[in-house]
């Protein structure tokens, strides 16, 4: 048997970077940034009001109180994206809004709520140093000044971030395009009534969700039976859709094990044990330039193949570190035991208690136990030469997507 770090490098070597393209901004979200963007200009670009209030020669209200309160006529008003008034000279103020230009010769703002809100005069009841809410230019961002580096993926904010220093448009390496694909004569359609012998399909919705999770596009294909032909055509009708295909079930040892049978030749697919638990039968390889990740059919070995895989080549694709699922140190709840000279991913549920992590393992580990799979919130993981960790011992632990 291969281990596990040789699987995953084999993966990582043989996945391609997806090319760079350029997109708009609302269609770049979730894609990774392929380029630097530096701010044309300062932001704020100018000097503005971070207040509705009266801009304000500060020394003119420096004397000013609740009961000899500074009087000054009101020369005009200033909104935001106003320029209609733009000097006052000493003895004088101006209405200004929130996100307005300063007026030159003001050097302060005074809140609404200091002044009984006069139009044509003010009373001013309390002073305000120079500067006071001033959103001063360049305050957040200098000219030239880099606000999104390459490598960035490109959420909400980043987006904002963007279209505030004037981008319309976004160099990116796109999310991949990953079809999941289910095999199995038994498997039926949720929704559909089940004959003997037959059993809903999850694996499918479970793992083209586990693509969005981790930053691709998912699509799901109707499962496909257990005929070499059908298989093998299904598989190639994704490949112009498709950066990458996930395919489980029909990978192991047995005689209509289909995957297997069909890929076996084709492009660079190979098949192997690798010494884990669960997921020991994997396959991977390029299938016309396409990856194709052929994991086993149990849910839970699908779900931790892809995690433990198809996650960190994915990241790879979009010119990302290959990380795996971020990982805790945390204390034994009660003892674990592991077969020996595997990698051994164990279900768990983890909470912080006190100043530590605590993680308890599921009760229910076998591969084809969903329930506490879909309970869980952290995997364990066990080195392979490790066969049984006390309670109170220290382990590492994945956790896992909210």
């Amino acid at each position: 048997m291969r281990t596990v770090d040789e699987h995953l490098a084999d993966i990582l070597k043989s996945v391609p970077v997806l090319a760079p393209l350029e997109l708009a901004l609302l269609e770049a979200e979730g894609a990774v940034l392929a380029e630097p963007v530096a701010a044309p200009v300062p932001l704020p670009p100018f000097d503005n009001s971070a207040m509705d209030g009266y801009a304000v020669v500060a020394a003119d209200i420096a004397a000013a109180t609740e009961a000899a309160p500074a009087v000054l006529p009101v020369i005009g008003d200033i909104a935001a994206g106003d320029a209609g008034v733009s000097a006052i000279r000493p003895g004088l103020t101006a209405r200004i809004m929130t996100g307005a230009p300063l007026p030159a010769g003001a050097d302060a703002v005074v809140p609404v709520e200091w002044t009984d809100g006069g139009t044509a005069t003010v009373r001013i009841t309390r002073p305000a140093p120079p500067g006071h809410y001033i959103r001063r230019a360049g305050e957040d961002v200098l000219a030239g000044q880099i606000v999104a580096a390459p490598g960035t993926r490109l959420g909400a904010a980043q987006l904002g971030m963007l279209a505030a220093v004037g981008r319309p448009r976004a160099l990116v390496r796109p999310r991949p395009r990953v079809v999941v694909l289910s095999t199995g004569s038994e498997l039926r359609e949720p929704g559909e009534e089940l004959a003997p012998g037959q059993i809903w399909d999850s694996n499918s919705f479970m793992l083209t969700a586990a693509v969005t999770e981790a930053g691709g596009v998912g699509y799901r294909e109707t499962t496909v039976g257990d005929d070499p032909g059908q298989v093998l055509r299904s598989l190639e009708d994704q490949l112009a859709r498709a950066d990458a295909v996930v395919t489980s079930g029909g990978v192991s040892m047995g005689a209509r094990d289909v995957v297997k049978e069909v890929l076996t030749g084709q492009g660079t697919v190979q098949f192997h044990k690798v010494a884990m638990r669960p997921g020991k039968p994997q396959g991977f390889g390029l299938l016309q330039g396409t990856p194709v990740f052929t994991l086993p059919g149990n849910p839970v070995s699908a779900y931790i193949s892809f995690q433990v895989f198809v996650r960190p080549a994915l990241r790879a694709m979009q010119g990302l570190p290959p990380d795996p699922l971020p990982t805790v140190t945390a204390q034994l709840t009660q003892e674990v035991r592991s077969p020996a000279g595997i990698r051994h991913y164990l279900r768990a549920r983890l909470e912080f208690a006190g100043d530590r992590y605590r993680v308890t393992p599921a009760e229910g580990q076998g591969s084809h136990q969903l329930a506490s799979l879909a309970a869980a919130d952290a995997i364990i993981v066990l080195p392979a030469g490790v066969e049984a960790m006390a309670a109170g011992a220290h382990v590492e632990v994945m956790r896992l997507p909210s």
